[in-house]
Order: structure tokens, then sequence, then C-alpha cells
């Protein structure tokens, strides 16, 4: 992990962009993390928009993290912002577009081209990100996981040992085969889901949260569309990684 920038926020939290191989992020810490006093860390899932686009609304989180001791770090996801282009993700991308600009069913083959792969090569790079984030003296554990593309958070939820709470949202596709594996989770889980949400098929996002195998998971729906959600509803998933990481 090389960082490439740093820059004290009006809040105190230090926010350092970095460099994981190709792979750039962001990591933000709250002024009371030292390393007498590490703190845990947050791994802020966003969709493949890129990191740039997504900046206001992940260094938003980000804050919102650091003002209860936490905290936060994301990375930039195969094929987006000033990554190498993916090829076939930016075909299974304008299949996606076609089949929904026709107002025809997204099929299955269409879920999983798109999202499978990015599964395939995005989860080990959080988890190589986790190892690097982990040496950093002020940070010390444990892992919480928050947001982004809902299939990325299942597989880590299901195979990363570190990660012991995760925040979902609902509202993008699930292949059947990520369904199944909801089935090995057993963290607890917040999910919130956009009942009005234009990308997202509600009985398919019930179908995961009904899937998931913890014993402690809550389902937070609220009306309105993708980028709607409340303000409390925010601040119950707060609240959650405040119960679970401290």
């Amino acid at each position: 992990m090389h960082f490439t920038s740093e820059q004290r926020l009006d809040d105190g939290v230090l926010e350092r962009e970095f460099t994981l191989g190709e792979i750039p992020g962001i990591l933000w810490t709250p002024a009371s993390a030292s390393a007498s006093a590490p703190v845990p860390l947050i791994l802020l899932g966003h969709p493949p928009l890129g990191l740039r686009k997504m900046y206001p609304r992940l260094a938003g989180r980000a804050r919102q993290a650091a003002a209860d001791g936490f905290a936060a770090a994301t990375i930039e996801l195969p094929g987006s912002g000033d990554r190498p282009r993916w090829a076939a993700a930016d075909q299974a991308r304008a299949h996606l577009r076609r089949a929904m600009e026709a107002d025809e069913p997204v099929g299955d083959e269409i879920i999983d081209a798109l999202i499978l792969p990015l599964v395939e090569k995005a989860v080990p790079e959080w988890q190589a990100a986790l190892d690097a984030l982990l040496l950093l003296p002020e940070i010390g554990g444990p892992v919480g996981y928050s947001g982004g593309v809902i299939s990325i958070g299942v597989r880590l939820a299901a195979i990363e040992p570190r990660i012991v709470a995760a925040t979902l949202f609902a509202g993008s596709f699930v292949p059947r085969a990520i369904v199944e594996e909801a089935r090995q989770v057993t963290i607890p889980l917040h999910v919130l889901l956009q009942w009005d949400d234009e990308g997202n098929d509600r009985q398919a996002a019930l179908d995961l949260f009904d899937a998931f195998g913890s014993k402690e998971k809550s389902l937070h729906a609220n009306m309105g569309g993708h980028t709607g959600v409340p303000q409390f509803a925010g601040d119950a998933a707060a609240q959650f990684f405040t119960r679970h990481l401290t």
C-alpha cells in the first residue's frame, strides 16, 4: 500500500488516497486514531460508477463513521473510474441497458454475466486491501462492511472471517448462485431496501434476505426510489455498527 496524498478535513478526519498495485483507494481515519488507540474499520462498498463520481457520498459516510470512532476505507472496482476498461463488463452493461430500455425482463444470463465476474475479481481485491489496512498501527479491527454491490457484500460476508457485521443495500441484480451463497452468511446483517427502487426487483431482494443464514438479520424497508434513503435509516445503520464493532 502506497499513500499518494493526504489532507485533514474540517472535522479533523484524516483523508489519505492510496494505491494497492493498480488499485486506487481512500482511507479516512478519525482524529482519535493512533498506534496507541487503534480503531475499528468499516469497508465502504459502492456501485461501479467510479470513485470520483461517488466521492461525495463516500466521504459523507466516512465522516459519519469517523464521528462514531471508526476508520473507513474504499477501493475502486475493476473496470471503473481510472482503472483500465473491462470489455466484458461494458458488454454486459450494454445488454442490460437494451433489455431495460425495451422494457423486457432481465434474465439470469444477463444478470450472471454482469455480476458474477465482478464478484470474482472484486472480492480478492477487497481482501488484499483489508490485509494492507490491518497492518496500519492506527487500525485494529474488528471490521464491518457497508453498502455497494450487494453480491460483493454477500460473498465477503460468507468467506471473510475478519468481517464481523455488514450493512447491505438492496438495489442491484443478484444471481441465483449468490442467493445460495447467502445461506452461508452467519454474521449480523442490517439490510436497507427502498420499496420503490426503480432498478431493483423487490421480490428478489426479499428472497435474498430470506436466504441469509444469520441469526441476527434485520430488514429496513422505506418508501421511495434508489437514492431516497431517509436520514433516519442511515442513522440506524450507524447504530448497528456501533453495537457490533465496539
